[in-house]
């Protein structure tokens, strides 16, 4: 699927130059604060506040995105992003560090974070509708992952070269996060090239009292019921994000920058061509079990990767992990959008990408202190895939039975 729509195209290049950055910088986050001298609570620390200031930002913007306009949004957003990347060049000072991280928007996880993905969400559903959506979806999932995959191997390079060619370590990363702020600036570019059909409808546009402050009506508790859940996936995903999978390679088995981008790069590149699988599944077995059966697997998978006593065997279940995780990403964000309003939208994807936010801010407080004891390195993994499957039966036991309307009510 290629987009054929010039605003369903800037929104999947704003995706990939996005993705590109959070890549870049996963893989050498961790290690630039470790050569800094920051212990492991202050680098969990550090990282949870990236992560809850980054939900309270985006809380706000997301649900005020349909009323203030969402290419407003999304500008403001790629400023923020300028602004930490900035920051962190700047100063190694921690207190500075944590204004920074908690203000803008710095992704240690090479996940999304930001208004980005709410806003980008609603406004591909409106230009493309409920028969295209999950298959966008999985096409934008996948265009995400090799931009991450392609972000994580240039940034893995680039400070391995910085460093042949002399530069300490601390410089070599510096360099790094540098062009991760100059993605914010060409994110504002493209984001202002954006037309006004990406804005809601005024037709569409509800007048009810019963919209709250999260910018919800009559949708509001489905959304709820499912941040929480989402907040419980991605409290456990927070554990194993990649820039602590790079820093867990690199301690065990003693791998440089280079092989750890390049590393990252193949997880990253099976993650996005896994997505591609989830819109024909949905089709067929529904979104909800596409969500559940393609990601318990994955998850068992996950918690195995400590237990593999050569790295040629780490790398192998890693790798298998990654090509089946991704599935139910699109089918999750398709089912969001499905089963609310269209100007519930950008605040639906807004609050449930928030609520994963605040899940996975708490993790990294838990385990950075577990990745640097040597005899609890792996225990991290092992939490992430226990708490994972208890999500995905959460999840079937409580939504099976709600079916987005192009669906229907049963599906057999």
């Amino acid at each position: 699927m290629v987009p054929r729509d010039r605003d369903v195209a800037l929104l999947f290049a704003t995706r990939v130059v996005r993705m590109f950055g959070y890549g870049f910088l996963a893989v050498v986050l961790v290690l630039y604060l470790t050569t800094l001298g920051l212990s492991g609570g202050e680098i969990g620390l550090l990282l949870s506040l990236t992560l809850l200031g980054d939900a309270a930002v985006s809380l706000w913007l997301t649900t005020h995105a349909d009323r203030i306009g969402r290419r407003r949004v999304l500008v403001a957003g790629a400023g923020l992003m300028l602004a930490a990347g900035l920051a962190f060049v700047a100063t190694p000072i921690f207190a500075v560090l944590v204004v920074a991280a908690t203000i803008g928007v710095i992704s240690p996880s090479g996940n999304e974070v930001g208004p980005f993905l709410a806003v980008e969400q609603a406004s591909l559903s409106q230009l493309v509708g409920s028969g295209r959506r999950t298959g966008v979806f999985a096409w934008y999932q996948l265009a995400g992952s090799f931009a991450t995959a392609v972000g994580t191997l240039a940034g893995g390079a680039l400070a391995q070269a910085a460093m042949a060619g002399g530069a300490g370590e601390s410089d070599a990363y510096r360099m790094v996060i540098a062009g991760y702020a100059a993605v914010g600036i060409v994110l504002a570019v493209l984001f202002t090239r954006l037309t006004s059909r990406v804005e809601v409808a005024p037709g569409e546009a509800a007048s009810t009292p019963l919209r709250d402050r999260l910018g919800l009506h009559r949708s509001r508790a489905v959304v709820l019921r499912l941040s929480a859940l989402f907040a419980l996936d991605a409290f456990a995903g927070g554990f194993v994000v990649q820039s602590f999978i790079a820093f867990w390679f690199h301690e065990r088995f003693g791998v440089e920058p280079a092989f750890l981008g390049g590393l990252l790069f193949g997880a990253n590149l099976l993650a996005g061509v896994s997505a591609l699988a989830a819109g024909r599944l949905a089709a067929r077995f529904g979104l909800i079990e596409t969500m559940v059966f393609t990601h318990l697997p994955s998850n068992v998978l996950l918690a195995l990767v400590p237990f593999m006593p050569t790295l040629p065997l780490a790398v192998l279940v890693l790798l298998l992990r990654f090509s089946i995780s991704q599935m139910d990403v699109p089918t999750r964000q398709s089912y969001t959008m499905a089963v609310v309003a269209p100007d519930e939208r950008s605040a639906a994807a807004g609050v449930t990408g928030i609520a994963r936010s605040l899940g996975v801010a708490a993790s990294p407080l838990l385990a950075a202190p577990l990745f640097v004891s040597a005899a609890l390195a792996g225990a991290p993994f092992v939490i992430a895939g226990g708490l994972k499957v208890v999500y995905d039966l959460l999840l079937y036991r409580a939504f099976v039975g709600h079916r987005p309307p192009e669906e229907g009510p049963t599906r057999r």
